[in-house]
């Protein structure tokens, strides 16, 4: 029988993994208690929220508290935590074993570089202009635009650890942009260049996960995922409507 504390490191571990990674509360959950069931705790007890995860070996045993303090969206993490769950369970992987998985897990960096995301960013705000309605020669300045946007949220975040600060100078310098292409005649349609620059910025991936919450009973977590969304939309929307408002 393993020690309740090395089943509750285990367990904590693949769920901060998790949460940070931007899984869902419930998913994090579900795997910490199959872990642990695994390794003979049928009784475990979890609880996450988007910012701490309490976890207990048994009803009538110590608890256990991790604070999540930095969060971002690497679901090949996630599907990592899940697949190592899955070989806990089929392979009965020792313990210790487990833990140097997630430990290695966690140390890695899965995510694309800043420049790939810049350029995947660039792509998607001239194909979003368009398929938003706009015409060809919108692309072009939609794309610089949504690229310098969201390369400017990566600096400005990289200072200040705030997600909604961030969005809300990347939006003010995507409708500052967007206007210059409009006055230089460079695009034709201001709407459609805004519209498909600030696509890289829009929280779609938390809004989903909050509802993903909500329907599964969820509901501080799925409540409070939904309003950080529902600001950064806000920030999007002030950070373009300060510039249009001078033009």
């Amino acid at each position: 029988m393993e020690s309740n504390l090395d089943i509750a490191n285990v367990c904590i571990l693949a769920g901060k993994i998790m949460l940070e990674s931007g899984a869902e509360t419930h998913r994090v959950e579900d795997t910490m208690n199959r872990i642990a069931a695994v390794y003979g705790a049928e009784n475990a007890q979890s609880y996450a929220s988007p910012t701490a995860i309490h976890f207990s070996v048994d009803f009538a045993d110590v608890t256990h508290f991790i604070r999540i303090s930095n969060r971002s969206t690497d679901l090949h993490k996630v599907a990592e935590v899940n697949h190592i769950s899955r070989r806990i369970a089929s392979e009965s992987i020792p313990l210790k074993e487990s833990m140097i998985l997630l430990e290695t897990l966690e140390k890695r960096r899965l995510t694309f570089s800043k420049w790939i995301q810049v350029v995947a960013a660039t792509l998607l705000s001239g194909c979003f202009a368009i398929m938003f309605g706009g015409m060809m020669p919108d692309f072009l300045p939609a794309a610089i635009v949504g690229g310098a946007g969201f390369a400017c949220m990566l600096i400005v975040f990289h200072f200040i650890r705030i997600r909604f600060v961030a969005v809300f100078f990347a939006s003010v310098l995507v409708g500052a942009l967007a206007v210059t292409a409009i006055e230089t005649g460079v695009g034709l349609e201001l709407d459609k260049i805004v519209i498909g620059a600030v696509m890289p910025l829009v929280p779609g991936l938390p809004i989903t996960i909050a509802l993903r919450d909500l329907l599964a009973g969820h509901l501080v977590a799925g409540i409070s995922k939904g309003i950080e969304s529902a600001l950064t939309a806000v920030a999007i929307g002030a950070g373009v409507a300060i510039i249009l408002a001078f033009y």
